[in-house]
């Protein structure tokens, strides 16, 4: 029997006031919340499981919210998003919830919130990988880490290694503007692993720390140890990721 490991931790950093960040792992989330160390949970392979994190736009009123608002309904479609065109249908109707529950064309105190989202749906057959905004997927292997995602993001100016600009996010204006997911399917096979996290761990640290340490350490140790680091290089935001892992029972 083969089943999915996901270890997770949310954390708000050292310079946030508050963790603005949630997450999906199959039909439990955790929504602008502090876990002080890893969670592992273990689910059969089968149904498709969503694992998923949201990072609310800072700088916006209401990026707890709409990260959450997209958190739990993601949670409760997970299991039928079994196609590509089944994630955009999802994802497309999460930027309408946000918009909708924003206000629509009514000035409100969450007028222009919005979240970036990022995860993957394992299932027998093809992984789905699905990202709007700049949270990543990276996979593991014995190659290294490669980014799975499409980071949203305007060209970094010389010499800057990140930004915390988007060209697009659920949400994140006063009037409705659609959305184009990117949506992949990559093949899955025992053993895999995949990093799912916001920019708070990425933003920190470079491609090379992070690979070092996936390589060095497994589940639960390795979210740990990355988010130690993080939070060693400054922890200047939210900090949300998910080791993801594919085995054989």
């Amino acid at each position: 029997m083969q089943y999915v490991a996901v270890s997770a931790l949310s954390h708000p950093g050292l310079l946030r006031e508050r963790n603005e960040d949630s997450l999906v792992v199959g039909p439990w989330t955790l929504c602008a919340t502090v876990t002080e160390s890893p969670q592992t949970l273990v689910f059969p392979l089968g149904t498709p499981l969503v694992v998923a994190v949201a990072d609310g736009l800072g700088g916006h009123p209401g990026g707890d919210v709409a990260g959450a608002l997209v958190a739990r309904r993601i949670a409760s479609i997970g299991p039928a998003l079994d196609s590509e065109y089944a994630v955009r249908a999802g994802l497309n109707a999460c930027n309408r919830a946000v918009y909708q529950a924003a206000g629509g064309a009514e000035a409100s105190e969450f007028t222009a919130m919005g979240t970036t989202v990022a995860g993957i749906v394992v299932q027998p057959g093809p992984l789905l990988v699905f990202n709007v905004g700049d949270s990543r997927v990276f996979a593991a292997s014995g190659d290294g880490l490669r980014q799975l995602s499409v980071d949203d993001s305007p060209p970094l100016e010389p010499g800057r290694r990140t930004t915390s600009l988007v060209t697009q996010c659920l949400g994140g204006t006063p009037t409705y503007r659609a959305i184009r997911p990117h949506v992949t399917a990559a093949p899955l096979s025992p053993g895999d692993r995949y990093l799912i996290c916001t920019d708070g761990l990425t933003d920190p640290l470079t491609t090379d720390v992070i690979e070092e340490l996936m390589r060095e350490h497994d589940d639960g140790q390795a979210v740990f140890e990355l988010w130690k680091a993080a939070i060693a290089a400054g922890g200047p935001d939210n900090i949300t990721l998910a080791v993801v892992r594919l085995a054989d029972g």
